[in-house]
């Protein structure tokens, strides 16, 4: 597909003056825990592993998404199983992601610091899945799939954040359960859990999934992990099998009071650096944008956010734009970026397909912009209100127009005015970024 040069549309709509910004650090009171990795080596002797015996195999199951000490706390998983006499075996977590290869979720693991070396245990990546049972959940028949590689161990333990989902709200969203219903189905099993609970809710499949998987896997339990505001680990605590659907309601609580958001909920327009699967399974956090873009489910309330335009993909995603179709324009460096093939296979298995689509794509950074300020509408410089953040996960830092900064909060601070927006070539500068 050719999209067009600024040649050939720079003349459908007239230039603007840009607002004057602000840099702005943003510091809501948040805990960090001193020693995350060996409270987790600590919270693993709860888990119940009297069936064990020396030697017997513990597979290890680890997600995709960018949490904070990931790699330390999947090691510290197997030094444990290591010190038990077990032999450990990491077992990629995540459904379709990665391009839904055993190539690809190993290049996924890699970016996030593990590796066989790294993590001292081999790494079983097979996207092989057993369907164990179906089971009836509203007027569906869902299939449920779990990992090949999983199933052969005689022990599983499944490391996961515990956060807000994002594409819905309930007791339960991301964590364990998720991890254990979609993330160990692999492809097969993320797509027959998808489908159905686009229709039947959830909570509901999600539910039923794990019972039918809670009583045919040796599931010994897993590590919830709980982040704060500064992306940094806040709790660490070793969840017995069984026990998800009781305790994971208590830690979403937590998360949900620690979760980044963005300072004001009234924006116009903003401006997103980059997206990524290791920001958000989303590409850019919908609780955070305030979008979801998913049948049957409606977008959650605040902020209200005008238009978002994405400027590129992080490296780590490796070409994986799934997400980008929440914004409203990208730009064609963005999409020199996007590797098709990925973002569809999650948006496939997923059903999301909203979030793959291809918003308008401007020749650059100078056009988009004037592109977003004209769909505006009655654009006036000195009260649009735009937020330009690097991404979903790094709101710590940002840059606000001026007429957005006499309704920061109190936890946010002004540490530059008059900040400029410059172009080279199309491309934008701003001061710190």
């Amino acid at each position: 597909m050719e999209f067009p040069d600024r040649s050939d549309v720079d003349h459908l709509i007239d230039a603007q003056p840009l607002p004057s910004f602000a840099r702005v650090r943003y510091d809501p009171p948040s805990e960090t825990l001193a020693d995350p990795v060996g409270t987790a080596r600590s919270e693993l002797d709860r888990l119940d592993d009297v069936d064990l015996d020396p030697g017997d195999t513990v597979a290890i199951g680890v997600g995709s998404r960018g949490i904070d000490r990931i790699d330390e706390i999947a090691a510290a998983a197997v030094d444990w199983t290591e010190a038990r006499g077990y032999d450990p075996v990491v077992v990629p977590a995540m459904g379709s992601h990665g391009g839904a290869t055993p190539e690809g979720q190993r290049e996924v693991l890699k970016a996030l610091g593990i590796d066989e070396r790294g993590v001292g245990a081999p790494i079983d990546a097979r996207m092989d899945a057993e369907e164990l049972e179906t089971v009836t959940v509203g007027d569906a028949n869902v299939p449920v799939y779990f990992s090949a590689a999983a199933l052969e161990a005689d022990a599983v333990v499944v490391v996961n954040r515990v956060k807000a989902h994002t594409n819905f709200s309930g007791p339960i969203e991301s964590g364990l359960a998720k991890m254990t219903v979609v993330g160990l189905g692999k492809q097969r099993g993320a797509k027959s859990f998808h489908s159905t609970a686009i229709a039947e809710g959830y909570v509901e499949t999600l539910t039923a999934a794990l019972d039918v998987i809670e009583e045919a896997v040796p599931l010994l339990g897993g590590i919830a992990l709980v982040e704060n505001f500064e992306e940094e680990l806040s709790h660490v605590e070793a969840v017995p099998a069984g026990s998800f659907l009781d305790r994971e309601p208590e830690l979403l609580e937590r998360a949900y009071e620690e979760m980044p958001t963005l300072p004001v909920e009234e924006i116009d327009l903003l401006v997103v650096d980059e997206i990524g699967k290791e920001i958000s399974g989303a590409g850019m956090d919908t609780n955070v944008i305030g979008r979801y873009h998913v049948l049957n489910a409606p977008d959650p309330e605040t902020p209200d956010i005008d238009l978002i335009y994405v400027r590129g993909l992080t490296e780590a995603t490796k070409g994986n734009g799934n997400g980008i179709g929440l914004a409203d324009l990208t730009r064609r460096a963005a999409i020199d970026q996007l590797d098709v093939k990925k973002a569809y296979a999650n948006a496939l298995t997923s059903g999301s397909l909203a979030k793959s689509k291809l918003p308008v794509v401007a020749p650059d950074d100078e056009f988009a912009l004037r592109t977003a300020l004209a769909a505006l509408g009655g654009y006036d410089p000195e009260t649009v209100r735009i937020v330009w953040i690097r991404n979903t996960e790094d709101l710590g830092e940002l840059h606000v127009s001026e007429a957005v900064v006499e309704d920061l909060p109190e936890a946010a601070a002004v540490r530059e005015r008059d900040v400029t927006v410059t172009f080279e070539d199309g491309t934008a500068r701003i001061s710190g970024s």
